[in-house]
């Protein structure tokens, strides 16, 4: 068995693991009937078909017919400006609020881009901003700080 499309293949075992992983950890859970489902009928159903389509995926990835394909390599400074940014929005959302959190996500995250652009990130961040008030704030009623702690009191 030759593997000829490496990314294929590695996607392939993550997502054949990580159902498999779903699977074992709900069967504590009460599985129940389709009709009345209980509480683990539906990460077991998930990860079973998680693991049907990782298994398809790696299949596929040592076919003959399958065109070759390496891994490129990792841009690690890009992955790490795109956790950074997560990290930062969650430690700075209670204190900063809503408004500036998300823009400090928005500009770091698009730090990681090659192809960053001021503007850009700009009217990503104001449309992020109307459609997530939007949504959260009006839609989902939820309650988070919108503002600064410091401009509510």
């Amino acid at each position: 068995m030759v593997v000829r499309n490496h990314k294929d293949f590695w996607a392939g075992a993550l997502f054949l693991g990580t159902g498999i992983l779903f699977m074992l950890l709900s069967q504590d859970y009460k599985l129940g009937t389709a009709a009345k489902m209980g509480p683990g009928y539906f990460p077991t159903l998930l990860g079973g078909l998680m693991a049907i389509l990782g298994a398809m995926i790696l299949v596929s990835s040592v076919r003959r017919s399958t065109p070759a394909e390496k891994i490129s390599r990792i841009d690690f400074k890009s992955l790490l400006l795109v956790l950074a940014a997560v990290a930062i929005y969650a430690l700075t959302l209670p204190t900063l609020g809503f408004i500036v959190s998300l823009t400090l996500l928005v500009f770091v995250s698009s730090l990681a881009s090659h192809e960053f652009d001021l503007k850009t990130s700009a009217i990503s961040t104001v449309v992020l901003l109307a459609g997530s008030w939007l949504v959260f704030v009006k839609g989902l009623e939820l309650q988070f700080p919108f503002l600064p702690l410091f401009l509510t009191r």
